[in-house]
């Protein structure tokens, strides 16, 4: 294998818990709620999959009629993005409407994320090994910031996004994109993602796909060094 491919949330950062993200985002608007009320509100928010990132895109989100078929395309554009997680967290009542928008806003904020533990360690191995490295993420927003604030940024080549391309995974042209920003051979490419639909479509180009979990950080301390074994 010359170049690795790997998703962004789920992958290799994980977002806070929707607890904190509510909290983060009340503090900063100086808003109080009880600590029953607040539980209750994060609860709700978290089952109507609010929280961008807060779940493998692939696990199945209760979106309402008015919802499918802009949940369906979120990942093509920042607009629609927005739109599709701002109108499911409006199907919770916040004590502010503004709040909606800022607790979206949040989650673009470096502050959101935090890596999985054998990330770093993991990318720079590979980079030292001259493994090309790139990120292929469906998402509304650009992550090159979360990267940076955590040291990241020097060990990827290429950042190929849904919104900036117009094109989501499982779409085979987003893997192409990323293999020939790396010049990089897709037969002599690997992708590592958490879900199998989106990531696995890298093998209709010829990669090879592993998958890990989508957990909370604490939970997943060392799944990704099994890609330091499999590109050797």
């Amino acid at each position: 294998m010359t170049a690795v491919l790997f998703d962004f949330s789920g992958t290799l950062f994980r977002i806070e818990s929707t607890e904190s993200w509510l909290r983060a985002v009340l503090a900063d608007a100086e808003v109080s709620l009880s600590e029953q009320e607040l539980l209750r509100t994060a609860k709700e928010l978290e089952a109507a999959g609010a929280l961008p990132g807060g779940a493998c895109s692939s696990d199945p989100v209760p979106v309402p009629d008015e919802l499918t078929a802009l949940w369906a395309v979120r990942d093509q554009s920042a607009e629609l993005h927005r739109a599709a997680y701002t109108g499911a967290s409006r199907r919770v009542a916040l004590p502010l409407p503004g709040l909606h928008d800022a607790l979206y806003d949040r989650h673009m904020t470096p502050a959101a994320w935090r890596p999985y533990s054998d990330a770093a360690e993991v990318l720079r191995t590979l980079h030292e090994r001259g493994v090309a490295v790139g990120v292929v993420s469906n998402i509304g927003w650009d992550p090159r910031p979360v990267f940076r604030e955590y040291g990241l940024d020097p060990y990827v080549g290429a950042y190929v996004l849904s919104y900036e391309h117009g094109i989501q995974k499982p779409d085979p042209r987003l893997f192409a994109t990323a293999c020939d920003a790396l010049g990089a051979d897709p037969r002599e490419t690997l992708m590592v993602g958490d879900d199998r639909r989106a990531d696995g479509g890298a093998a209709a180009l010829g990669c090879r796909v592993h998958f890990v979990d989508h957990l909370p950080v604490t939970e997943r301390p060392d799944a990704l060094r099994a890609v330091l074994e499999l590109i050797r």
